[in-house]
Order: C-alpha cells, then sequence, then structure tokens
C-alpha cells in the first residue's frame, strides 16, 4: 500500500488531492477510466472522507467528471477537441509571449530563469524521458500568460480548461527526444523575452506549441486505430 505521511501539516484531504492530482497528470491513472472510491482508499492509506473531499476539488478543476448511473471518470478529450485546443494556445499564448516580453519586469522574468534552473534539475528531463511541470507558478506557461498582464487572456488560458490541458501536455511530452527539445524551446522564449524582442517572443512561443500539436499528432497516427 502507498500511504501517504502523516506528519506533513497540510491536511489529509490536502495530501490525497496533490497525489491523486500528480497520479491523474501523470497517466497513472489515465483518461476516461472509471474510479473506485474503495481502490483508491487501499492505493492511498486513506478512509472515504478526505478521499471524498478530494475528488471534489478534482471535479471542480475538470480533472474528474461524475456521470449518471456510471459513476466517477477521469476526464478525457477526444484527439480533434485537443488539436482544436493546441490551435487556439498557438495563437493565444503566443500573443501572451508577446505581451510578456513588452510587460513583465526584471525580476519575473529572473523568476522564469529560476523556473527553468529548477526543471533542468529534474531526472525526468535529464533522462529525457518526460517533462513533468507542477501547477501554477511552477509551470513555464503558466507564469508567461501571468506575465503577460492582460486579464482577458489570463481568464481563457488559466480557466476551467487548464488543469485539463496539462494533463494531456505531460502526456504527450512523454515522446522520445521530446523533453530536452521542449526545454530548449523554453529557454530560447526566456531569451526573447529577456531582450524584450516581442515579434520573436511570440513566434517561437507559437513554433513551440506548434511542434508539440504535431508530436500529438504524430503520435495518434502511430497508435492502433
Amino acid at each position: 500500500m502507498n500511504q501517504l505521511a502523516e506528519g506533513s501539516t497540510r491536511t489529509l484531504a490536502d495530501r490525497v488531492f496533490s497525489r491523486l492530482q500528480d497520479d491523474i497528470v501523470r497517466g497513472e491513472i489515465p483518461p476516461g477510466s472509471k474510479v473506485s472510491e474503495t481502490e483508491l482508499a487501499g492505493r492511498y492509506g486513506v478512509s472515504r472522507g478526505p478521499l471524498r473531499e478530494a475528488i471534489r476539488r478534482l471535479e471542480s478543476r475538470k480533472l474528474l467528471e461524475r456521470e449518471v448511473h456510471v459513476g466517477t471518470r477521469v476526464a478525457s478529450l477526444s484527439f480533434e477537441d485537443l488539436i482544436e485546443i493546441y490551435y487556439v494556445r498557438e495563437a493565444l499564448e503566443g500573443q501572451a509571449a508577446r505581451l510578456a516580453a513588452e510587460r513583465m519586469t526584471d525580476q519575473e522574468v529572473a523568476g522564469l530563469h529560476r523556473v527553468l534552473a529548477q526543471h533542468e534539475q529534474q531526472q525526468d528531463i535529464r533522462e529525457d524521458t518526460a517533462y513533468f511541470q507542477r501547477e501554477g507558478d511552477l509551470d513555464f506557461h503558466y507564469r508567461i500568460i501571468q506575465g503577460s498582464h492582460n486579464r482577458t487572456l489570463i481568464r481563457m488560458l488559466i480557466g476551467e480548461l487548464y488543469h485539463l490541458v496539462r494533463m494531456y501536455r505531460y502526456q504527450f511530452s512523454t515522446t522520445a527526444n521530446r523533453p530536452q527539445k521542449a526545454l530548449h524551446e523554453h529557454r530560447r522564449i526566456v531569451e526573447a523575452i529577456e531582450a524584450r524582442d516581442a515579434e520573436m517572443a511570440e513566434l517561437l512561443m507559437r513554433r513551440h506549441i506548434g511542434r508539440a500539436r504535431e508530436n500529438i499528432e504524430q503520435q495518434a497516427q502511430r497508435s492502433p486505430q
């Protein structure tokens, strides 16, 4: 049994929530799969109370969805919906990068460098097997969107689909040789932002997300129908 440590200052529900969210984002509990409270309680070594609270919070983040007469499942997007979202991301996050180059403070740019420095130390990135970014300020894309200082863009890109898209971002980043390439692309985007080259920052972000979309399309083509 993989039990959660009891000594943390966080509540037990917080810890269950964090573990369950990570397992979903990493694909250890795959999209579309049905979740069993009994199995999850055994998996994390907790009672039903904190587990149900964690499940409710993940439903609000759109990572879990409850279906009448079916139960709770891990949310999933169709291939077509996912590709459509990536086209939208390409346009909107490109604009966010342009604005970030114009509006981010020097302190915020330094924060981007610190985040990438942390990412470089991750074992999965060093081994070029996966690129797992935690949510919020530890997420490179999240920081740039916030750095645009455009409330509409922030609302559109860090809204209800943020956590669901983050799940697919991680799972498709496990393609061989993609994590190191993605990290290199991130570095170049930060260089453009730091140089206050808005046009280049937008171009590099659009290319970065476009390559991620192409990676998804190629994997889909290789998958058995």
